[in-house]
């Protein structure tokens, strides 16, 4: 994988499994709210959605546009502001590059990718393939992006592929409920080791994933080595987002909270 250069960021916020269903469900106006917290030019300038932001959303079909208009315009808002913006395709959330991309110019991604931000190299990713053994999830994921798969799912009408998404949910949930289920302390196991494997595979500064639905900010230190593993977490616990400032100095922050108080 290639490494892209980060231009001209100098705070980016980066936030994962969100899980939207429906618009008037609280956890929408929380995102939204959290949105308009946000200005291009003023506290950000890139936004990085890695995955899962909503618990179902399929291509370009009309059926979720008009459902999540709202998200959409806030989202749309800040591109137009001049926020660079990446949207990773998670477990819920893929078929992204017709509308995401090509209608409205966001940078989408179906896969990790490599960054750099001044001297550091981040690795972001959804983090739906952090478990190595889970060979039932690996085979659905891959069989859900084959061309005549995602020709049926690009071409179907919107009832039938909502019926249709609704249950590739549903077993996406079943084939990734063990890395969802299990103790914290394990989850938390989970994450490390494969933060450990693919710095073994090429290293970098910074892993920022999510999926598993843990926050954890670990720094692993192993001689002169020394990078640091952040997962993200989920909304469905209570709203967060991982931030990072350029400065002289490369201050990062892990904030958490609850943005209540904001609607």
């Amino acid at each position: 994988m290639a490494i892209a250069r980060l231009i001209n960021m100098q705070c980016g916020y980066f936030i994962s499994d969100i899980h939207i269903t429906l618009p008037e469900h609280p956890r929408t106006g929380l995102f939204t709210a959290f949105l308009r917290t946000l200005s291009g030019g003023k506290n950000i300038s890139h936004l990085f959605l890695m995955g899962d932001v909503f618990d179902l959303w399929l291509a370009d079909h009309r059926y979720f546009i008009d459902k999540y208009q709202s998200v959409i315009d806030e989202i749309l808002r800040l591109k137009n502001e001049g926020v660079e913006i990446h949207y990773f395709e998670g477990n819920h959330d893929f078929h992204l590059r017709y509308y995401w991309a090509d209608q409205l110019g966001l940078t989408v991604h179906d896969g990790p990718i490599y960054v750099e931000l001044g001297n550091q190299t981040l690795r972001l990713e959804h983090g739906d393939e952090m478990d190595p053994d889970d060979r039932g999830y690996r085979f659905l994921r891959w069989f859900l992006r084959t061309p005549p798969i995602r020709f049926l799912i690009c071409r179907l009408p919107g009832a039938l592929i909502v019926r249709i998404g609704e249950r590739v949910s549903a077993t996406s949930r079943t084939y990734t409920s063990k890395a969802k289920t299990i103790a914290d302390v394990d989850a938390i196991t989970m994450i490390r080791a494969h933060a450990k494997r693919a710095y073994a595979a090429k290293p970098f500064d910074i892993i920022i994933s999510g999926h598993v639905h843990i926050r954890d900010d670990y720094i692993f230190r192993d001689g002169t080595k020394r990078f640091r593993s952040v997962n993200l977490g989920t909304w469905l616990d209570a709203p967060c987002y991982f931030k990072i400032d350029e400065s002289g100095n490369h201050f990062f922050e892990l904030s958490c909270g609850d943005m209540a108080q904001s609607t």
